[in-house]
């Protein structure tokens, strides 16, 4: 059997220089419900591969958000 891969790993980020105000807000919306979704899913062992995949998401969730506030602030 081989490896079952993510589809989240073909996703695409958006273009944020193309986007207007109200598709920031709602991109950041998405953005931050996707960060509570894997909040519920922490893995239990921190020593373990899976929260280490699970933080560098998280990590990047994180900053995806700060970018697009970061934009939304500088408008």
């Amino acid at each position: 059997m081989g490896d079952i891969i993510p589809f989240d790993q073909f996703w695409e980020e958006p273009d944020l220089d193309a986007m207007g105000r109200e598709e920031l807000k709602a991109y950041l919306a998405q953005v931050r419900d996707e960060l509570a979704r894997l909040d519920e899913e922490e893995p239990q062992d921190m020593d373990s591969e899976e929260y280490e995949v699970w933080g560098d998401k998280h990590e990047e969730l994180e900053d995806l958000a700060d970018e697009i506030w970061d934009r939304l602030d500088g408008e």
